[in-house]
């Protein structure tokens, strides 16, 4: 009998949950040493295949450099390795002897991870470092133009994992991609996270799943140049943030937005640093293709380099050496797609009248899109770095540093990442660059350290009248300081 692809595809996912499950009993009996010696397996194989699976990702998808791929698998392999290392998940994480109480780390459960075209590769290394960390198995769901690099990685890393003392089934992929196997895996019942990292819609349907899920969407960092800033550098920086991988890192500036009195010089550095500055006519042809009709990132323009964008929107007088088209831009929302999303080599460029402005404009293009995930400000002044970052809906503000690489960890301290959250205000369920202590549950055992007679006893007595420092807090004590702290 001959299934169709969609059927085929609905029943492996149901093959892989079930030796899933069977792995999750076997990952849950296992010493925090022995999750140890698994996430050193996958960190000594994601190092030893970088630059193989980056050539591949590249190769497949045609976003990115081959180069920079590699970086990102090394960052995903051996960085976030060194992070986590010694990170207690499994058992007694801690006790405190005086409250009688003591935290217990479990695992979450068989994990599905979805997975990008942009990231391919280095994505499926950190996923899985950070679920065998944790003890959970999990299930990938490729990006149908990404399946090849995909497979190939989750195969590596399976096999890295297995030879460690992993059980089979600890780490899978769904090998017919398909619109509905993707949806059986997320709905499934027996899975108990979605780690979802990609487009909007995707993660939309991740928490519509029913399924809990950790999901990030859409970046749309904007990166204002305060007047106190070394100009030369931040430009600098953006340019390389930009550049890095083509553009496709989620959080790497999608504009750039000075005060008025700052134009001179930072349009200046731009030209100096190898950006290209398009005319009217030339800023009307490339919108043209930035959007698709339906609103949405047009794929033809992410990871590609300056010179295939140039050709795509007949833009002939760009140099063969421009580093990043650079746009002016006056609004945001529909009918400004320079304001959105680009991971290309495009960036927008406001001018706001002064300070006031410049916050509102960033408040404004986060609000349409990206909310909750990357702000950028170079600056020296303080103060003005602690009222954007209290101000901005962004869960990474980053100071002085190339907003692609600092938003994942790589050159903050910010926890090293490939799944950033956006918090309520994205939409996501945290805030967190996401690491193993997302993926486990913490049980707590606690001892009981008064009576019912303590209870009633604190409850019928004045709370001023008792001066002993030992006396515990009846309810009435208790509710009279949750009442002031309110009111405080």
């Amino acid at each position: 009998m001959q299934f169709d692809k969609d059927l085929q595809s609905i029943q492996e996912v149901r093959d892989l949950v079930a030796q899933a499950r069977q792995a999750q009993r076997v990952l849950a009996r296992m010493s925090q040493e022995q999750l140890d010696k698994l996430t050193a397996a996958v960190s000594v194989t994601g190092a030893e295949h970088a630059r193989r699976l980056a050539d591949m990702a590249v190769d497949e998808t045609g976003f990115g450099r081959k180069a920079d791929k590699e970086l990102k698998n090394r960052f995903a392999a051996l960085t976030l390795y060194d992070a986590i290392r010694d990170e207690r998940t499994h058992g007694i994480l801690a006790e405190n002897r005086e409250k009688r109480v003591v935290d217990i780390g479990v695992p979450v459960g068989v994990v599905a991870g979805l997975v990008p075209s942009t990231n391919p590769t280095s994505t499926v290394i950190y996923k899985t470092m950070i679920c065998m960390k944790a003890g959970n198995p999990i299930i990938f769901s490729p990006h149908p133009s990404a399946v090849n690099c995909i497979t190939e990685t989750v195969n590596v890393l399976r096999r890295a994992v297995e030879a460690a003392g992993g059980p089979a089934g600890a780490v899978s992929c769904v090998t017919t991609p398909t619109m509905e196997a993707t949806e059986a895996l997320m709905k499934h019942e027996h899975v108990r996270l979605i780690l979802a990292t990609g487009g909007s819609a995707m993660v939309k349907a991740a928490y519509s799943s029913g399924t809990p899920a950790i999901g990030v969407g859409a970046g749309n960092g904007p990166a204002y140049i305060h007047p106190t800033a070394d100009v030369q550098q931040a430009v600098k920086r953006i340019l390389d943030s930009k550049t890095f991988d083509n553009g496709t890192v989620c959080a790497s500036e999608q504009s750039i937005i000075v005060a008025r009195a700052q134009e001179g010089a930072v349009t200046a550095a731009l030209r100096d640093q190898g950006a290209y500055l398009l005319d009217g006519e030339e800023q009307e042809k490339l919108a043209r293709f930035i959007l698709r009709p339906n609103g949405t990132m047009n794929p033809a323009i992410v990871g590609k380099s300056v010179e295939t964008l140039a050709k795509l929107a007949g833009l002939d007088r760009v140099p063969p050496s421009a580093r990043v088209l650079v746009a002016r831009e006056s609004g945001v929302g529909r009918g400004h797609p320079y304001s959105s999303e680009k991971l290309g080599l495009i960036l927008a460029y406001f001018v706001e009248a002064d300070e006031e402005a410049v916050l509102r404009r960033c408040v404004e293009i986060l609000e349409w899109e990206g909310a909750g995930h990357t702000f950028a400000i170079h600056a020296q002044d303080e103060q003005v770095v602690r009222r954007f970052a209290q101000e901005v809906p962004a869960s990474r503000v980053l100071v002085n540093t190339a907003a692609s690489l600092g938003g994942i960890g790589a050159t903050t301290c910010l926890f090293p990442a490939l799944t950033l959250g956006c918090g309520a205000v994205g939409g996501s369920s945290s805030s967190n660059n996401i690491g193993p202590l997302d993926l486990i549950n913490i049980k707590r055992a606690a001892w009981g350290v008064r009576e019912l007679e303590d209870l009633r006893q604190g409850a019928v007595s004045s709370p001023y009248e008792t001066a002993g420092a030992e006396a515990l807090p009846g309810l009435e004590q208790l509710v009279d300081q949750i009442l002031r702290r309110l009111r405080v």
